[in-house]
């Protein structure tokens, strides 16, 4: 399009000294981005100095224009205010007439460098109230932005987040910033009905989450593998609170009225977690945390296999390095819900090899089956991910374990899997092991573990033991009789007066059991083959073993 009107240099100053006057620098920032990507779809200039535009949001917005007096400019959106649709068109317009669009983008610091430099007397004060005066300007558009929030789509919400906060943007990352940044939020949130509210405090919560864990930077551009110990601490409490509004939220999500909501904060999260690097993954589990318990199936199909193309796409946008982990665990969730059980376990097993799998992320599968009542694919996937586990941690083994405990219950014919399960993650899983072995009177399993062990039987409370020599105190025989003989075989006098303490151990044993003739026998036997170790003779004089 060739210009009908031509704009001078005095008239392209006075819109350069606008643009510095009307727009924060978000808003420039994000109406350049929307002039880059061609969002300017119709621009005409019907009459001098006036100018009507088509820009491309989440709809088609109409932009309005008075170059003469710029307050009056308009726009359709819900913002209101001189906005990135309108500040799109103004490059399309300086760019129709060959001007800088990159000067209309840096309007701030060129009108800053032109005025003149303020005199000693002038400086402090009058910048104090200038400031004082441009942020109860700011705060009061701010508040008339929010009246439309409940027209307003969520990516609409997040631009008013960034407005709210931009001068947040510094300082250390933890919990006084958390709770600055959305005390700057809730400032100017208006009253709303009880669904909008709590979707409102959430996108809240996600917007200063994504804020607080964005990859810090060197001065060369490069960013950090970590975050510091303050920042991991600020973000674990704030996806608490997370985790308990999605919970809050969930009965409404499904509305017909809030389903366009709940779509739009997938779409959310899911940009938000494929664009997360390295170990840091804050958004993954608050994904699979919606798909659990907002869309509760039975979802047509077509969603979850829909969604897997939507993962890639934004993965592809991010790059495969940056998503690898978080790609493969989304993909498997929507498998999972395929029920392609194979197609998401391969995809978990290629997840652990990026990074570590938390207890957390599996725990959204298993969650899933067993509150469907899959009871027989609850059974398989416990026994598919066993490898997956980080068993350092004991609580990871330990909420694993009761998953097999309820499978266990509504499918008995499981039992044998799950003990054989749990062995195979031996030794890391020993002390749940053993508890669930002893609470499910599993004595002779637990015999067995212990004799292959080696363990010493003096290591246990009396207590510890108490079950098994009510219960089935004849396993203890061999339990006993292999400790003894591996003091004796230390030959030293520490040794020898452990075995004497077993060996007492066995007599009362033996005498519960009515079988004194066989002890007898036996201590007449082990003196007698050890009549040489002359010190373990006096212990077994001393513990009155021997006459």
């Amino acid at each position: 399009m060739i210009p009908t009107y031509e704009l001078d240099d005095d008239q392209w100053n006075r819109l350069v000294q606008d643009v510095a006057d009307h727009f924060d620098d978000v808003t420039l920032n994000r109406g350049f981005q929307y002039y880059k990507q061609n969002r300017v779809l119709k621009l005409t200039i019907p009459s001098h100095r006036y100018i009507k535009a088509i820009v491309e949001g989440s709809e088609n917005y109409s932009v309005e224009i008075n170059l003469d007096h710029f307050e009056a400019c308009r726009c359709d959106c819900p913002v209101n205010v001189p906005c990135k649709h309108i500040f799109a068109s103004v490059l399309k317009y300086a760019e129709l007439h060959n001007r800088s669009t990159h000067a209309l983008v840096n309007a701030k610091n060129l009108t800053a460098t032109k005025s003149d430099n303020p005199s000693p007397a002038k400086t402090y004060g009058q910048a104090r109230l200038l400031e004082a005066k441009k942020s109860a300007e700011s705060a009061a558009r701010l508040k008339e932005q929010a009246k439309y929030i409940p027209k307003m789509d969520i990516s609409q919400w997040h631009e008013l987040f960034e407005h709210c906060t931009e001068r947040i943007t510094q300082g250390s990352r933890n919990t006084q910033f958390v709770n600055d940044m959305l005390e700057a939020i809730f400032r100017i949130k208006p009253s709303l009905s009880p669904d909008i509210n709590r979707l409102f405090i959430l996108h809240a919560r996600l917007f200063v989450l994504s804020k607080l864990t964005k990859q810090p930077q060197d001065q060369s551009g490069y960013a950090y593998s970590y975050l510091a110990f303050h920042t991991h601490h600020a973000a674990s409490d704030l996806q608490e609170a997370i985790e308990k509004d999605i919970a809050d939220g969930a009965p409404a999500a499904g509305d017909g009225v809030n389903l366009p909501y709940t779509l739009q904060t997938l779409d959310y999260l899911r940009k938000e977690m494929l664009a997360e690097t390295n170990d840091n993954h804050y958004f993954l589990s608050h994904y699979q945390q919606v798909w659990s318990q907002w869309l509760i199936p039975p979802v047509n199909e077509t969603v979850y296999s829909e969604e897997i193309g939507r993962l890639e796409e934004v993965a592809a946008e991010a790059g495969s390095s940056r998503t690898a982990f978080t790609l493969k665990m989304a993909k498997a969730g929507m498998y999972m819900h395929l029920s392609n059980d194979r197609e998401a376990w391969k995809l978990l097993g290629s997840a652990k090899e990026v990074s570590g799998i938390s207890a957390e992320y599996l725990t959204f599968f298993l969650n899933h089956l067993s509150r469907t009542e899959q009871w027989s694919r609850l059974t398989s996937w416990l026994t598919e991910i066993a490898p997956l586990l980080n068993l350092r941690r004991n609580n990871n083994i330990r909420s694993y374990s009761d998953y097999w405990e309820v499978a266990v219950q509504h499918l008995p014919d499981a039992e044998p899997q799950m003990w054989d399960t749990l062995a195979s993650l031996l030794p890391l899983s020993r002390q749940i092991y053993e508890e669930k072995l002893l609470a499910n009177e599993k004595w002779e399993r637990w015999m067995d573990y212990h004799l292959s062990m080696d363990s010493d039987p003096l290591e246990f409370r009396v207590t510890d033991l108490q079950p098994i020599e009510k219960n089935a105190p004849e396993l203890l025989l061999p339990f006993y009789h292999q400790a003894v003989e591996r003091y004796v075989l230390h030959k030293n006098r520490d040794s020898y007066k452990s075995a004497v303490k077993m060996l007492k151990r066995l007599a009362k044993l033996y005498k519960k059991l009515k079988r004194e003739p066989r002890w007898e026998s036996f201590i007449d036997s082990f003196a007698s083959r050890n009549s040489r170790l002359r010190a373990l003779q006096e212990e077994l004089r001393k513990g009155k073993l021997l006459e």
